[in-house]
């Protein structure tokens, strides 16, 4: 008995032992790779085969779904040897190979493009790009590459390299365009037989030149960057298309106004067409057009949406297999993300999903093009899983069982998928599934790298509104907590468009900066305002024309919350966030001085007339439109408020929220003789990454430690 009282004890000790580290500010700016939870590099189908791979060190390994054993298909010193056949550096570390097909692939590898033959080992140099090539797009299975030099298009086709535009400063060809808004994230897109290439074309020589000074060089360098801010000369957007064959160029006939936006591209699986949503500058109506991909000529408008407050589409159009006939397109236009099948004229043939959750993202169809696959969030707003939906009869079946949030990859044949995921207990895991949801195979299984760290307690949970919507919250309490104690609070917002910082992921979302502030001594608290992402149309919406006033009021709930708790000291309450956090940030500070003693603000909006136009408007319409809302919601104006301490970061090479928006709250302060603490990141953009993030975080902690 006391043996066994001694080893439990023991056994105790060193548990509590091993969980004594904490983090340092390096390890809370996310620069020890330690702390990750291991993932299966290069994970992957082999091309339309029941074949995945991955890499294992310097090894390419294959498995059959319907066997236990992976096999070694590929070593490093293969490769090596290959290139060392072509007077080629030899590498380190495999290279990223992309499969295409069984027996074939590929890879990059300094600016140059190989083809690996798995039967014969051979490696094979396709082409040398040249070393300011950028945003390359390859086109399978020819491996011919479209990519961009500054401004201007390329093609190459094995060694032979064909400039496609010409065009003078202030006009971009093969990028992407309206500032990465729409769902867009590039500008080269391959027709599916590889015989044309459709890109856009930006022209923004009227667009204001926007002056950012480079401070490295001993005379100090301007840097001018096409910044259309909200209400001003916007640029204006083109799609041209190249044939390889005629190596001629037509531009689609999308007709004015020239200012409108154009997203969503896609081409017909022939290959003659291609369509684009044109969106109106307002972001109110868009059209789904089609194009002849020869002439150019517009074809028809396949159908149309209007919102009253916007319509953002994000996805291209998804075609079905088999029939050419018909495809997917996901809407909001019943108030959540869903997919609606339409045939290739645009008639409606169904709703295919439906339901207060939303569709985060398409996966692909099975090769009969019987089922869609889809990523949504089906069991809960905080997870997302992967799904199959029958085109005819609308059956959904889930294929991701544990809850969570899941990465999914579905093979050729829809019959087997890999899925990553995490929650809120488990790092992460990799399973092979098949189409029913059954797990076949645990592939691996992270241990969990905070294992020796002192962590505070994470809990999720749900508030209302004052209409009664239900609000995500994450508290991280301190170390040690003791609840006949009373513990500062930091609350970390966001509370814009587009982001979730609540998940039912591993932390619930949150990262180790948070939780450093925890072991700090700090209770941590963020709440998932209205305006924030996959909640629908309504809660998402409903900030429009006057952002700041529906998330701050829900954030003062969280508060309500918070003084609720014996343990939570009432007095001692700041508030921290980047960006629209650093906006909500100050907001909080000027409109609640007697909630909020501390808040530190980076990257701030402080007037959304400075703010660039896609994302102004949609979410404030134009200031000549709503010049009420542009009023009320600048901080500027409200600068007279400030009370306590407040501490605003900005990097002064920002060409997102530039620094004209923090600088001119400061002069306003100056003004109203209003003191604040200011802190400047030269060279740096729109947030402080890398190793110097760690001079952030101590920066900001150090400033809730001395003045919360």
């Amino acid at each position: 008995m006391l043996f066994l009282i001694a080893f439990l004890l023991g056994s105790i000790g060193l548990n509590l032992k091993a969980q004594d580290k904490l983090f340092t500010p390096e390890d809370a700016a996310g620069v020890n790779p330690a702390l990750f939870a291991a993932g299966m590099s290069q994970l992957q189908w082999m091309a339309n085969q029941d074949v995945y791979t991955y890499a294992e060190g310097n090894f390419i390994l294959a498995a059959n779904p319907k066997k236990n054993e992976a096999d070694t298909i590929l070593d490093l010193s293969v490769i090596n040897k290959g290139l060392i056949s072509l007077n080629t550096d030899s590498l380190r570390r495999m290279p990223s190979i992309r499969w295409i097909d069984a027996e074939s692939g590929y890879f990059l590898n300094q600016k140059k493009l190989f083809r690996l033959n798995l039967t014969s080992k051979d490696i094979t140099l396709i082409t040398s790009f040249p070393q300011d090539a950028e945003n390359i797009e390859i086109m399978l299975p020819a491996l011919n590459a479209a990519y961009t030099i500054k401004n201007n298009l390329f093609l190459a086709e094995g060694e032979k390299h064909t400039q496609i535009t010409d065009e003078i400063d202030g006009i971009i060809c093969g990028q992407s365009v309206h500032r990465n808004e729409f769902g867009i994230s590039g500008g080269i897109f391959w027709s599916p037989d590889g015989g044309k290439i459709a890109f856009y074309r930006m022209d923004e020589s009227m667009v204001t030149q926007y002056p950012l000074v480079d401070v490295s060089k001993r005379v100090a360098e301007l840097k001018n960057e096409r910044y259309p801010m909200a209400g001003m000369t916007s640029h204006e957007v083109t799609i041209g298309i190249y044939d390889l064959k005629s190596q001629s160029v037509v531009f689609l006939k999308t007709g004015l106004p020239a200012d409108q936006y154009l997203t969503s591209v896609s081409w017909h699986p022939e290959s003659k067409a291609v369509y684009t949503a044109l969106l109106s500058r307002d972001q109110k109506h868009m059209k789904l057009n089609q194009y002849d991909a020869a002439s150019g000529e517009f074809v028809i408008t396949l159908f149309e949406e209007k919102e009253e407050k916007y319509v953002e589409p994000l996805n291209p159009m998804f075609f079905v297999p088999q029939s050419k006939n018909s495809f997917l397109w996901i809407s909001q236009r019943d108030g959540f993300k869903h997919l609606y099948h339409y045939r290739a004229d645009g008639q409606l043939i169904r709703q295919l999903t439906s339901g207060e959750w939303v569709v985060t993202s398409f996966l692909g169809f099975d090769p009969k093009g019987s089922k869609a696959f889809f990523m949504a969030t089906k069991e809960s707003p905080l997870e997302q899983n992967a799904y199959s939906v029958d085109l005819k009869s609308g059956r959904i079946v889930r294929i991701t069982p544990q809850k969570g949030v899941h990465r999914t990859n579905i093979s050729h044949s829809g019959l087997y998928a890999l899925d990553t995921y995490s929650n809120a207990t488990v790092p992460r895991e990799t399973h092979l599934l098949n189409a029913a949801g059954k797990s076949l195979r645990l592939l691996k299984q992270a241990e969990n790298p905070l294992k020796d760290y002192k962590l505070g307690e994470t809990s999720v949970f749900t508030i209302e509104a004052t209409d009664g919507t239900p609000l995500f919250c994450r508290m991280i309490k301190p170390i040690d907590f003791d609840p006949e104690k009373k513990y500062p609070v930091v609350v970390y917002v966001y509370g814009g468009p587009h982001a979730q910082m609540i998940t039912e992921s591993w932390m619930n979302g949150a990262n180790y900066y948070l939780n450093y502030l925890a072991q700090k001594g700090y209770i941590v608290f963020t709440l998932d305002n209205r305006g924030s992402d996959k909640r629908g149309r309504a809660f998402e919406q409903i900030i429009h024309r006057n952002l700041g006033k529906i998330e701050a009021k829900d954030q003062m709930q969280g508060i309500s919350y918070l003084k609720s708790l014996p343990f939570v000291d009432a007095e001692r309450i700041g508030v921290d966030g980047w960006s629209y956090g650093g906006f909500m940030s100050i907001h909080l500070k000027l409109n609640y001085p007697e909630t909020f003693k501390v808040a530190v603000a980076g990257g701030p909006v402080t007037d959304w007339k400075y703010y660039e136009v896609m994302y102004g408007e949609r979410y404030m319409d134009s200031p000549e439109s709503n010049p009420d809302g542009y009023l009320q919601t600048s901080l500027i104006n409200q600068a007279h408020k400030l009370e306590g301490k407040l501490l605003i970061i900005h990097g002064d090479m920002d060409p997102v929220v530039v620094w004209q928006h923090s600088l001119s709250f400061l002069k306003k302060c100056v003004e109203e003789g209003k003191l604040l603490d200011y802190f400047v990141y030269p060279g740096y953009e729109h947030n402080v990454r890398g190793r110097d993030r760690a001079h952030l975080i101590r920066k900001i902690t150090s400033y809730f430690d001395e003045n919360l």
